[in-house]
């Protein structure tokens, strides 16, 4: 008998039987071998396929624990607490998985972490840089905005003020999808390709799964939007979109290091390290 018919004795939720965990897994795996095929050969018709089955299982997924969390109740408050310290964790790993590219572009450039470290920005690189008006400083307006927007949103989703959730939710999603268009104007006018060395490298690495977390979040927020206005989210009861603003408060963080790093000391004078004597 499922646990939302029989009789509550605990406070968790035993997750019912549910399709999506394998299916997921073999939409990962389809987009996997349609990704191989289409940089080796040019197919891409089994990487639509893959896609299109991530698109189903996430639509699936989330419909279903939307179910669960607004109308079978079964996110009790020990629920709640479960999915904050699991979205906290997930946040830490993610801070893991960003400090590796950090290691990697401070290790290929500075000396007293590699003693064969060379000039760095390497020669014949031109670096973007980090100039009022370019593209990274906006881009950082931006997304310090968005920060301060969906700030906004979660307040007013405390203060049960429904349309400037919305408004403020919806305005964080666009400055979001702006920011996306920025980088990807910034890629295209960039001097320097992926296979340009150890610098060009480091770049699109960082920067690029970057952008791929703040797509991932924006997408979270859209979900988000949608559900806001269909009256989904309460002051005491709005676990989801409470891990949707800490991702987003965590993008607009990796995004400060970024700025700092690799495009204000990577295209400064203190970025220009010498090659070491001997």
């Amino acid at each position: 008998m499922s646990d939302h018919t029989a009789e509550k004795t605990n406070p968790w939720h035993l997750v019912e039987p549910s399709p999506w965990p394998i299916v997921g897994a073999f939409a990962g795996l389809v987009t996997a071998i349609g990704a191989v095929l289409y940089f080796h050969i040019g197919d891409f018709i089994l990487l639509i396929i893959g896609f299109a089955l991530m698109l189903m299982t996430f639509n699936g997924w989330w419909r279903d624990v939307i179910d669960e969390a607004e109308h079978r109740g079964d996110h009790t408050p020990s629920v709640q607490t479960g999915l904050r310290m699991g979205m906290l964790l997930f946040i830490a790993s993610e801070v893991m998985f960003f400090f590796a590219f950090f290691w990697a572009f401070y290790h290929s450039s500075l000396p007293i972490l590699n003693n064969v470290a060379g000039p760095w920005p390497p020669a014949g690189i031109e670096v973007l840089t980090a100039a009022f008006m370019d593209i990274p400083a906006l881009n950082t307006l931006i997304l310090l905005t968005s920060g301060a927007t969906v700030t906004l949103a979660h307040h007013a989703l405390i203060e049960d003020d429904r349309d400037r959730l919305v408004f403020w939710t919806g305005a964080t999603v666009v400055l979001g999808f702006i920011f996306l268009g920025f980088q990807i104007l910034e890629y295209h006018e960039a001097a320097f390709s992926l296979k340009d060395g150890i610098y060009p490298s480091t770049f699109y690495l960082a920067t690029g799964f970057h952008g791929f977390h703040v797509l991932i979040g924006a997408c979270f927020l859209t979900v988000c939007f949608f559900r806001a206005r269909k009256g989904h989210f309460t002051p005491g009861h709005h676990v989801g979109y409470e891990a949707a603003a800490w991702y987003w408060h965590f993008v607009d963080v990796v995004w400060l290091f970024l700025f700092v790093n690799v495009y204000w000391w990577g295209s400064s004078s203190f970025g220009h390290i010498p090659t070491p004597a001997g």
